[in-house]
C-alpha cells in the first residue's frame, strides 16, 4: 500500500498529459518471455504514454525518426533506460548492484552524483529518456528494516525517480520521453538494421564477439562497419569520470552511431560520446547481450525483444 503522498507523476497523469495504456507492437511476441518468468509480468506491458501519442508503434517511428535525422544532421542523440537499478542509484543506495557492480559505496555513488545531474539535464533537453513506468512500480512502499524505524523513508521506485527529476529541475515531455521498452523493441527490429546497413557502428560494452554481431545483422541482410570499444564491467556509474578521456579518444570520428553496455553508467557514456562525436549514442543493454550470444549475462530474454 502506498503512503497516500503526491508526486510528480500524480501532476503529469492527473493532469491528463501522460496516462497508462497498452504498448502494443504489432509483431512483437512477449509470451514466450512472460511464460518463462511469471504471469505478473504482463503487468509491464502497460506503460506511460504521453496524450499525443495514439500507439506503440507512433513510439518506434518516432525513435527511429529521430535516430535517423540525428545521423543525417550530424548531431548529438543520446537515448538512455531507466529501471530498478537506476532508481536505486539515484535513491543513493547500493540496491543499484544487481546483476552487475555499479557502485562501490553509497560515498561513491554521492560522489558521481553531480555528473550524472548534469547528464540528465542534457539528456531531458536534447535526448530520449526511457524510464520503466508500469502500474506496479509507481507505488511508494515504506523501506522495510532498521532504517523503517529510525526515519521515514521508501523504496525506489519509478514514482522516485520522476520525483527526482522534478526536485532538478527537469521535465518529462512529449520530446523526451520513451517507453523503456519501445528502445528494446526498436533495436532489435528490422529497422534498426536499415538505420545501421552501410554505416559506421561502435560499441561500447565489456564483452565482444564479432561473428555473433554480423550473424545478428546479417538476418537482416544489414552490414554496418562494427567497431568495439571495450570498457570495464563494472563501476562505470561511479568512474566514468576518470575513464572519459581515454575511452572517448578511441571512439573515430568518422563514426555514425554508437551502442553502449554500461548499465547504470549509461547515461553519462551515452551523453559523453553523443555530445564527442556530433552522433547518436543508444543504450542498448540487454539487447547487445543478445547481439553477442550472451542472453545468460541477462538472466534470459526479455519483453519486447522478440519478432515474430
Amino acid at each position: 500500500m502506498g503512503t497516500g503522498k503526491k508526486g510528480y507523476l500524480d501532476e503529469l497523469t492527473d493532469g491528463g498529459e501522460f496516462g497508462f495504456r497498452t504498448l502494443d507492437l504489432p509483431g512483437i511476441d512477449n509470451e514466450p518471455v512472460i511464460r518463462m518468468n511469471s504471469p505478473e509480468m504482463a503487468e509491464e506491458e502497460t506503460c506511460l504514454f504521453h496524450r499525443s501519442v495514439g500507439r506503440g508503434e507512433e513510439y518506434l517511428d518516432r525513435l527511429d525518426g529521430y535516430l535517423t535525422s540525428a545521423i543525417g544532421e550530424h548531431r548529438p542523440a543520446p537515448v538512455v533506460r531507466f529501471a530498478d537499478g537506476e532508481y536505486a542509484f539515484y535513491d543513493v543506495t547500493l540496491g543499484c548492484n544487481g546483476l552487475y557492480r555499479q557502485a562501490e559505496s553509497v560515498e561513491a555513488i554521492h560522489r558521481a552524483m553531480p555528473l550524472h545531474i548534469d547528464a540528465l539535464r542534457m539528456l531531458a533537453a536534447a535526448g530520449k529518456m526511457a524510464p520503466l513506468i508500469f502500474p506496479g512500480n509507481v507505488v511508494r512502499r515504506p523501506k522495510r528494516g532498521i532504517l523503517s524505524l529510525l526515519r521515514r523513508s521508501e523504496e525506489p521506485s519509478a514514482a522516485s525517480f520522476l520525483d527526482f527529476l522534478h526536485t532538478n529541475a527537469m521535465a518529462l515531455t512529449a520530446g523526451n520521453y520513451v517507453p523503456f521498452y519501445v528502445v528494446y523493441a526498436y533495436l532489435t527490429s528490422g529497422a534498426f538494421a536499415r538505420l545501421a546497413d552501410g554505416r559506421r557502428l561502435v560499441v561500447l560494452n565489456s564483452d565482444f564477439d564479432p561473428e555473433s554481431f554480423r550473424s545478428w545483422f546479417s538476418r537482416f541482410s544489414s552490414r554496418p562497419e562494427i567497431l568495439f570499444v571495450r570498457i570495464p564491467d563494472r563501476y562505470i556509474a561511479t568512474q566514468w569520470k576518470t575513464l572519459r578521456d581515454s575511452i572517448l579518444e578511441q571512439v573515430p570520428s568518422d563514426t555514425d552511431l554508437c551502442l553502449v553496455g554500461a548499465g547504470v553508467g549509461a547515461l553519462p557514456v551515452c551523453v559523453d560520446v553523443a555530445r564527442h562525436g556530433s552522433i547518436p549514442a543508444v543504450d542498448a543493454g540487454h539487447v547487445l547481450n543478445m547481439m553477442n550470444g550472451r542472453e545468460d549475462k541477462s538472466n534470459g530474454m526479455r519483453l519486447y525483444t522478440l519478432w515474430k
